[in-house]
């Protein structure tokens, strides 16, 4: 298995650590865990959107990793520009925590790049 593909497997594991953020609180109700979610607030609400976040990033990079595996593009590069869209997800979580939102756009953007570079890098295969 390929580098890119552990990073596909990193990104689906992502939303379930956001979401423990959000839910790491004493008065968590799991008769009603969704109603529950949309009243937060602060830190674990930018969590619980972070979390959505990451499920929406999730299928553009894991179709971007599989097309260019499929298209036979520079292993080395995908590999790299996985490594580098995970790095991207984990530091716009940190920032969305943190409530810094123009780091958090700009971190988005770097994560959706690498995505449009996968699909790059798929025209350079054989």
């Amino acid at each position: 298995m390929t580098l890119a593909f552990w990073c596909v497997l990193v990104a689906i594991v992502l939303p379930y650590g956001t979401v423990g953020i959000a839910k790491w609180r004493r008065d968590y109700d799991n008769n009603a865990p969704r109603d529950w979610l949309l009243k937060l607030e602060g830190r674990g609400r930018r969590a619980f959107h972070a979390h959505l976040n990451h499920f929406e990033a999730l299928p553009g990079f894991a179709a971007a990793v599989i097309i260019a595996h499929l298209a036979r593009a520079p292993q080395g590069w995908v590999d790299a520009i996985a490594v580098a869209f995970i790095a991207f997800r984990v530091a716009y979580t940190a920032a969305y925590l943190a409530d810094r939102a123009t780091l958090r756009s700009l971190l988005w953007m770097g994560g959706i790049g690498c995505v449009f570079a996968l699909f790059a890098a798929a025209t350079l295969g054989p």
